[in-house]
C-alpha cells in the first residue's frame, strides 16, 4: 500500500505510545510456562506478538483476551515449565525472530517434537549463535545448513538440560534471553558472560518473579529452577516506537510530551543520543512496574549537531539507528555510526535500507560494512520511500516528511502493524496528514 505523508507544520504534542513490543512477546512466554493463571493488562496486538501467541496456542496453552475499562487483558493459563503439548503441525513464527529465538530456548530438551519456521524473511536470518549453546546444553536441533537457518526442528529430549556456561561476542539480547529461558530446565548452574550489555527486559521479568538469578556486571548466572509462578503485569509504552515521533519533532522544531512510556535504562541510548546532538530530553514521574521504570518523556528542540556512535553505544539503541540516519540529516556536521553491522540481518538488510532512504530524498551518505557516515545540511526534495517490508524504515521515511517540510510516499507503509498499529492516526494527532 503507497501512502503520502506530510506535515508542513511539524509534528508535536502529546504521545501515548503503543505498549512495549520486547515486553509483551516476555510476558507471553514466561506466561505460557507459569503454574496458574498470567494476567497481562495492555499486551501489544500486532503481527509479531500475534505470531507468538498462535504458537502457544498451538503447544497447548490456553490464552483469553477480553476489554477491561477499554483496555486489552490478556490472562494466560500456563502449561508449566516442562508442560507444552506436541503440536500436530509447524509452528509458523511469521516474521517474528524474537519468537523463533526465544520459542526455541524454550522448546530445547523438551519430550516432543516440534517444528518451527517462519515467511521468507525469517528463514534468511541466522539462527546458528542460537542453536549452537542450546545444542551444548544437550538439546537435540536440526536446521537447514546445519541449523544455521530456519525451519528448525526440536527432536524430544530425555530429562533435563545440562548447565553450562557461555561467552557472548557480540551483544543480543535475544541469544541472552534464549539461554536464560533453557537455562530453567537445566540440572545445574547456566553462566552467561562477555557482551551481556543489550537490552534486559528478561532479568529484569526473572527477578520480578524472584526466579534464581544472579545479575553482576560481568555475568549473570541462573540455578535450576522447579516451577515459574503465575504474575500480573501492565505493559507500558515502547520507547522505541515512541522514539518516531521524538524524531518528528526534533527536526521541526516541536515540543512533545510522551506519557506512560516504558524508561528501561538498556533502552534508553536514543535518548543520550539526541541529547548529545543538542536536543532536550527530560524524564519526569518514574514510576516502578514489574522490575521496568514507566515515566513520562519531555522533548524540546535545540540545534542538532552531528556525533560519533561508537559500537559500545549501539546495544541500547539498536532500534533506533534509522531515525539516527535521518536525524543526521538536518544536523550541523557530520554524524557517524560505527559497529552496528547487527542491522544487515533484521527484517531487511537494514543499513542497506537506510541507505536507500537516505538516498530518496536527494542526499548522499557514506555507507560501510557496519555503518555510515551522513554529512548535515543536505538539499532535500521530496521522495519515494520502499520500506521493502521493513516497519522501521517505513516509519522512518513517514516521519523525513515533518522535516523536508514536503511530500514524501511511503510504498508498504502497512509494515508498521508489525510495532506500531496505530501509527497513522498518531501521525494525524500530532499534526501530519496522510492520503
Amino acid at each position: 500500500m503507497n501512502s503520502t505523508f506530510s506535515a508542513k507544520n511539524g509534528l508535536g504534542g502529546e504521545l501515548v505510545p503503543p505498549p512495549d513490543k520486547s515486553l509483551t512477546h516476555r510476558a507471553l512466554l514466561l506466561s505460557s510456562i507459569a503454574e496458574g493463571r498470567t494476567l497481562i493488562h495492555n499486551p501489544l496486538d500486532t503481527g509479531d506478538c500475534r505470531s507468538t501467541r498462535r504458537c502457544l496456542e498451538e503447544l497447548g496453552v490456553v490464552l483469553k483476551e477480553s476489554r477491561k475499562s477499554g483496555e486489552r487483558l490478556m490472562e494466560v493459563s500456563g502449561a508449566g515449565l516442562m508442560g507444552y503439548r506436541e503440536p500436530a503441525g509447524v509452528l509458523d513464527a511469521e516474521n517474528s525472530g524474537t519468537t523463533i529465538r526465544l520459542l526455541a530456548g524454550l522448546l530445547a530438551g523438551l519430550p516432543i517434537y516440534t517444528v518451527i519456521s517462519g515467511d521468507r524473511s525469517l528463514v534468511a536470518r541466522p539462527m546458528g549463535r542460537i542453536i549452537e549453546p542450546l545444542r551444548q546444553m544437550g538439546a537435540c536441533i536440526a536446521g537447514r545448513s546445519n541449523g544455521r537457518f530456519a525451519p528448525l526442528t526440536f527432536l524430544p529430549g530425555e530429562g533435563l538440560l545440562t548447565a553450562r556456561s557461555f561467552n557472548l561476542e557480540i551483544p543480543s539480547a535475544q541469544v541472552k534471553s534464549a539461554l536464560l529461558l533453557a537455562a530453567l530446565k537445566c540440572s545445574g548452574t547456566t553462566v552467561i558472560s562477555g557482551r551481556i550489555e543489550s537490552r534486559d527486559h528478561t532479568e529484569r521479568l526473572f527477578q520480578y518473579l524472584e526466579l534464581p538469578l544472579v545479575r553482576e556486571k560481568e555475568y549473570l548466572k541462573l540455578e535450576p529452577c522447579s516451577e515459574i509462578p503465575p504474575f500480573e503485569i501492565t505493559i507500558p509504552g515502547d520507547i522505541s516506537s515512541a522514539a518516531f515521533f521524538i524524531t518528528g519533532a526534533l527536526i521541526s522544531g516541536k515540543d512533545l510530551l510522551i506519557r506512560h512510556c516504558g524508561i528501561n535504562p538498556t533502552r534508553l541510548g536514543f535518548l543520550k543520543v539526541i541529547r548529545k546532538m543538542g536536543a532536550e530530553a527530560h524524564i519526569l514521574e518514574v514510576d516502578v512496574n514489574c522490575g521496568e521504570p514507566v515515566g513520562t518523556i519531555q522533548i524540546r528542540p535545540g540545534e542538532l549537531k552531528g556525533v560519533v556512535i561508537r559500537e559500545s553505544e549501539i546495544p541500547d539503541l539498536i532500534d533506533e539507528i534509522p531515525l539516527i540516519a535521518v536525524i543526521a540529516l538536518f544536523a550541523r556536521g557530520s554524524t557517524t555510526v560505527q559497529g552496528a553491522g547487527e542491522l544487515r540481518y533484521k527484517e531487511s538488510d537494514r543499513l542497506e535500507a537506510i541507505a536507500r532512504l537516505v538516498r530518496a530524498v536527494g542526499a548522499e551518505l557514506t555507507l560501510d560494512q557496519d555503518g555510515f557516515t551522513i554529512e548535515g545540511g543536505q538539499a532535500l526534495a521530496s521522495g519515494i520511500i520502499d520500506a521493502g517490508h521493513d516497519h522501521r524504515i517505513a516509519m522512518a521515511g513517514a516521519i523525513l516528511s515533518s522535516g523536508v517540510r514536503d511530500k514524501i510516499v511511503v510504498r508498504g507503509i502497512e509494515a508498521a502493524e508489525v510495532s506500531f498499529p496505530d501509527f497513522i492516526s498518531s501521525f494525524r494527532a500530532l499534526g501530519g496528514e496522510v492520503e
